[in-house]
């Protein structure tokens, strides 16, 4: 504000006294144009009777009141600090006090108002200087006024300064009022200083946007509410904001009133003589322009009010999409804290400032990360990993596998191995995948289509080229989605119909259609149910053989069978409608994905064959074998394939074979009939009964392998041979085949000796022949071992699998349990109409026997290689303390590339190993770009759900890998 002192009453010449003001007025108006054309402040200058710094000292407050231009202009850039301060200097973290202004400032202000004299132009400073000398007497006489007039500045300027700071705190959530208001200030004084050190727009919107992203992250990693939570503190945050405007216009008209009052009370202080008016005029207009300068930092506009609106919708998109992961962090949490404390504190949530809750929470973390878990708290670990301290299953036991023999241990012939020991520290995240360039494209078996492999065979007579043979290394290439792909049609329907484009393969229905395999209809393969033995469908089979022998009992006395040349697997597809689970396979060979088709319509398969090696199950395991016209040469080479059947089959078991031997008289049927008929009688198979269907014109001949050793011992020629003492006949992971047969077990507490209860009972049963004497898997004695197993994953299937980590089981029909140990996972699962493929891997304890043995099935396998299935096969794979012992033997990347290879897209995986395994399975699935729907970690132990999506790379590979 302009004010100035009335001329000495003591000058003696009106004319003298008139030339000395208008001279005085003119230079005041020069210097008031030149110092207008140099500053962007719209406070009018002093008057001419001002000193230099007094001039200098009002620019410099006009300049801090012309703040808001600066900060208004970048609108957007200062939203963005709404919620994410970013990455804050040290003073700009303080609590609410801190934002009240500084006590100091005014010392700021006269630094700036000295920088600022610096910077003047030079007529301006030499201006200032000849009204200085002239009027030094007047200037003395004003200093006294002067001051006061800068304290009543000052105080407009501060009151103008809290305005402002209170609309910052409200954008900025309380956390970066003080580091946008002092990166303005050095913007605007850069900016009257020549444009010197200027921040550009820019430059604040990187700054901006890396604070946000910064911020973003660290709330999303350590707030996990749940939806009630998250739903009050997104109403609470809202009404908070709508009282924060009300009073902030309501502060602005308050503000606009007192600075008024105080430039009344400046003008009286300080009159203004009237020969003036010109420049009392000037000061109103100033006031004036000043009121509409301070006016929109006051009052939010209607843009501003649209952009918060939609900052807030996305915000609770935002929070939305978060909820539904932190209900599966929550599955997991739930299983580990106590759920009385975790009530108590959403109570205390409920009534609480939202503000006092976030701090509340921060701290129960750091509280509930020191104490001890209390007896809840240890219950819901023990049900969440078999493992973790105090749970009521412990980790494996040293000590007990001194009693359990390994599959590799039992293989003396195993392949010797190939893969590189490797610690498995470090992460790969980030890894490179490409597409395998194989010939076998969208349907490559890596241990299956070894192209180099099996070039170098010396022979196929045994069909070792149906056979495994491994790459050295895992690959890791990626295999290509089938054009067209869908998602898998969901169970029961997908028994009857599969999308063709899901396996494009029309052979099988060009070839056998007439039998009612597979047919191609419009977009579908169709299944009319039919097989080479079975035209008219398999249900009338699987009723016509029951009939021939009633003891067959599906169901109940049988519940495992193996079908042996399965082709699209209609046979073990309808059993399940009789409660009986069939291990159905057959080779990759001229029957184009006849085991492909079986997957995909959701019936268990794999791709093997009767060739030069065991299968890769225990001995004594089936209830039945099958084999419906499966062209296996079982009475070749003294019968060895037929023997490996007769190891796999259960003491006092069924094998059903229809073929056209059985009711057929051409000359080579005839002769093959001799042959097994000599064959069967030597091994003591008695045949039971032979039955010939009329409606599809067949016949089946029933056997039965002996239930004691009288026969064998009874033979007059010992052909087949009886085994060595020491030949294992658990022994299966890459074993050769011999033509020799094992004694049945006579021992009556040895497996063998006593059929199965009937199912379901013998899914819940501890099998008779495990010993309270040996020690079980994880420390117990074994029946209370296995019966502690199968409640503690009664409870995690029921308490978190099912209803917590986002799966929809109505879309879940084939599972892999990738290292199961009784098979208390998929025992948990029996009322869902899903089935369980129970691998047991080579170099942990043989279980598969107990496995089989309560009515559930599985098979060998190793890790570190291929599985022998087609891709896109599983829905569900669950790995339970898996990668961290593979971590010893073999590297991750290529197990899960093998994991990628075999799940459907779309499908869920569950992993529950040591933090550190969990942290490097998490960073190879985000590389292949499955989306990580949980990770959860809490006494070095962890759980991970994961889904895979449709990426797929764009370059393929240089060489087959």
């Amino acid at each position: 504000m302009a004010l100035s002192k009335s001329r000495n009453n003591k000058r003696s010449s009106s004319n003298s006294y008139a030339s000395t003001a208008t001279t005085v007025v003119f230079i005041a108006l020069c210097v008031l144009g030149v110092w207008m054309l140099t500053s962007n402040s719209v406070i009018p200058s002093q008057s001419s009777t001002t000193t230099t710094h007094t001039a200098t000292s009002t620019s410099t407050r006009a300049s801090n009141n012309d703040i808001p231009q600066v900060i208004t202009k970048p609108t957007e850039s200062t939203a963005t600090f709404e919620d994410n301060p970013g990455d804050l200097p040290t003073d700009a973290i303080k609590s609410d006090e801190s934002h009240k202004v500084d006590i100091n400032s005014n010392d700021g202000d006269n630094k700036s108002s000295e920088e600022q004299s610096k910077s003047m132009p030079a007529e301006e400073q030499e201006s200032e200087r000849a009204v200085a000398v002239e009027d030094d007497q007047q200037g003395k006489e004003s200093a006294q006024e002067q001051q006061k007039q800068k304290e009543s500045q000052t105080q407009i300027s501060e009151e103008s300064s809290m305005t402002q700071n209170q609309q910052v705190e409200q954008t900025s959530s309380n956390k970066g009022s003080e580091f946008d208001q002092d990166r303005a200030q050095k913007a605007s004084s850069a900016d009257e200083g020549g444009g010197n050190d200027k921040v550009t727009e820019n430059e604040a919107q990187e700054q901006t946007t890396e604070g946000s992203e910064s911020a973003a992250q660290e709330n999303h990693d350590q707030q996990k509410p749940d939806d009630a939570v998250l739903q009050q503190q997104l109403q609470e945050d809202e009404n908070h904001g709508n009282s924060q405007d009300t009073a902030q216009n309501k502060m602005s008209a308050e503000d606009r009133q007192q600075q008024e009052e105080d430039v009344d009370k400046s003008n009286k202080n300080n009159p203004v003589p009237h020969n003036n008016g010109e420049e009392q005029q000037q000061q109103q207009e100033g006031v004036q322009d000043q009121k509409i300068e301070q006016e929109p930092q006051n009052v939010i506009s209607e843009e501003d009010q649209k952009k918060r609106v939609e900052q807030h919708q996305q915000k609770q998109e935002d929070n939305s999409a978060a909820a539904t992961k932190n209900d599966e962090a929550a599955a997991a949490s739930q299983e580990f804290e106590d759920v009385t404390n975790q009530q108590t504190d959403g109570a205390q949530q409920n009534s609480q400032p939202v503000a006092e809750q976030q701090t509340q929470r921060q701290q129960q973390r750091g509280h509930r990360k020191g104490r001890k878990v209390d007896k809840a708290a240890e219950s819901n670990s023990g049900e969440a990993f078999p493992g973790v301290e105090n749970s009521g299953i412990p980790k494996e036991s040293k000590e007990s596998k001194k009693s359990w023999s390994t599959q590799a241990a039992q293989s003396e012939n195993e392949k010797e191995r190939r893969k590189d020991e490797t610690d498995g520290q470090g992460s790969i995240y980030g890894y490179t995948w490409q597409l395998c360039n194989v010939t076998a494209g969208t349907d490559y078996i890596p241990c299956l289509d070894n192209e180099q492999a099996l070039k170098q065979l010396h022979s196929t007579r045994h069909f070792e080229h149906r056979e495994r043979h491994c790459p050295k290394e895992g690959p890791t290439c990626l295999v290509p989605l089938p054009e067209g792909y869908k998602t898998s049609i969901a169970w029961p329907q997908s028994r009857d119909k599969i999308w063709y484009h899901n396996v494009p393969h029309t052979l099988l229905a060009e070839v056998k259609g007439h039998q009612n395999w597979v047919k191609v209809t419009g977009e579908f393969l169709t299944f009319p149910g039919g097989g080479t033995q079975f035209i008219h469908g398999a249900l009338h089979y699987i009723d016509f053989v029951e009939q021939a022998v009633p003891t067959i009992a599906w169901g109940k006395r049988t519940r495992v069978i193996l079908d042996v040349g399965c082709g699209v697997a209609s046979f073990g597809g309808y059993l399940f409608e009789r409660d009986v689970l069939t291990m159905s396979f057959a080779p990759k060979d001229e029957h184009e994905a006849q085991v492909q088709f079986a997957l995909e319509r959701g019936i268990p398969a794999i791709s093997a064959v009767m060739g030069s090696q065991r299968l890769p199950f225990p001995s004594r395991v089936f209830d039945v074998v099958h084999c419906a016209r499966c062209r296996v040469p079982w009475h070749a080479e003294g019968g060895m394939l037929l023997l490996e059947l007769n190891r796999v089959l259960r003491p006092g078991g069924y094998f059903v074979w229809s073929a056209t031997p059985v009711y057929q008289t051409l000359e080579e049927d005839v002769e093959i009939w001799k042959a097994m008929t000599t064959l069967t009688a030597s091994m003591c198979w008695e045949l039971v009964t032979i039955k010939k269907d009329k409606l599809n014109s067949i016949g089946a001949a029933v056997y039965r392998k002996p239930t004691t050793n009288e026969c064998y011992n009874a033979r007059k020629q010992n052909q087949p041979p009886m085994c060595k003492n020491d030949d294992d006949p658990n022994a299966a992971w890459y074993v050769p085949l011999q033509s020799c047969m094992h004694s049945v077990p006579v021992d009556e507490a040895e497996r063998g000796t006593h059929w199965p209860e009937e199912w379901p009972s013998r899914l819940q049963t501890p099998p008779y022949w495990l010993n309270s004497s040996q020690m079980g898997i994880y420390g117990k004695p074994a029946p209370q071992d296995f019966e502690a197993d199968y409640e503690h994953w009664k409870r995690v299937v029921n308490n978190s699998y099912m209803s917590r980590l986002g799966i929809t089981w109505t879309n879940v029909r084939n599972v892999m349990d990738m290292r199961a140990v009784y098979g208390g996972f998929a025992a948990a699962l029996k009322d869902l109409k899903v089935w369980v493929m129970n691998v047991v891997n080579v170099d942990s304890p043989d279980t598969l026997p107990i496995i089989y043995e309560r009515g559930l099935f599985g098979i060998y396998h190793d890790w570190c290689e291929s599985f022998s299935t087609y891709p896109r096969t599983y829905d569900l794979l669950h790995a339970d303390h898996l990668f961290s012992k593979l971590q010893k033997r073999c590297k991750l990347a290529g197990v899960m590339a093998e994991i990628d290879r075999i799940m459907r897209p779309g499908g869920k995986l569950i992993v529950r190993d040591e933090s550190r395994a969990i942290g490097e399975v998490e960073n190879l699935l985000k590389s292949l770009h499955w989306e990580v729907h949980l990770t959860f970690s809490k006494n070095q132990e962890g759980i991970l759900s994961a889904q895979k999506g449709n990426w797929r790379p764009d370059t393929i590979s240089a060489a087959a890998t």
